[in-house]
C-alpha cells in the first residue's frame, strides 16, 4: 500500500494551508531518494472531511489528462488533485504546484511500473 500524507496546517483567508508527504523511498529506484514534500492549498467553503481516501488516477474530462482522484468522499464525487494557486481554483479539490503535480505523476508511474496490483491512499490530518 502506498500512502500519501496530508497535513493541513493552517487557514489563510478562504484557504486551508498544508504539506503533503510524498513516499518516493517507497520505490526501488534510487536509494538517495528521500520522500518528498509539497504544498497544498485548499477551499475552505469546500474541505474535504479528515480521513483515509483511496486514491487511483482516471481521466479528468475537465483537465483533459490523468490525475488522481480521492473515493468514497462523504456527498461528493470528482474529488481530484490537480494543479491551483487559489482557493477559488477548488471546489473541493486539493490544490499542488507544478512540482507537486509532476511528483504525484511520478508516483503513479512508478505505482503502474513496479507494482500494477499496489493501492494508493491519501490519509488527511488537520493539524490546526
Amino acid at each position: 500500500m502506498i500512502k500519501i500524507l496530508l497535513q493541513r496546517t493552517r487557514r489563510k483567508g478562504k484557504g486551508v494551508v498544508g504539506l503533503m508527504t510524498i513516499p518516493f523511498s517507497r520505490f526501488p529506484v534510487k536509494e538517495d531518494e528521500q520522500d518528498a514534500t509539497v504544498a497544498t492549498l485548499e477551499n475552505a467553503d469546500y474541505l474535504i472531511p479528515a480521513g483515509t481516501y483511496h486514491l487511483v488516477r482516471t481521466f479528468s474530462p475537465k483537465f483533459k489528462k490523468q490525475l488522481p482522484l480521492l473515493e468514497n468522499v462523504p456527498d461528493r464525487e470528482g474529488i481530484r488533485i490537480h494543479r491551483g494557486s487559489i482557493p477559488e481554483h477548488s471546489k473541493g479539490c486539493i490544490l499542488v504546484d507544478m512540482r507537486g503535480a509532476a511528483l504525484l505523476d511520478i508516483v503513479f508511474n512508478r505505482i503502474n511500473t513496479f507494482y500494477e496490483d499496489e493501492e494508493a491512499y491519501i490519509q488527511i490530518e488537520d493539524r490546526y
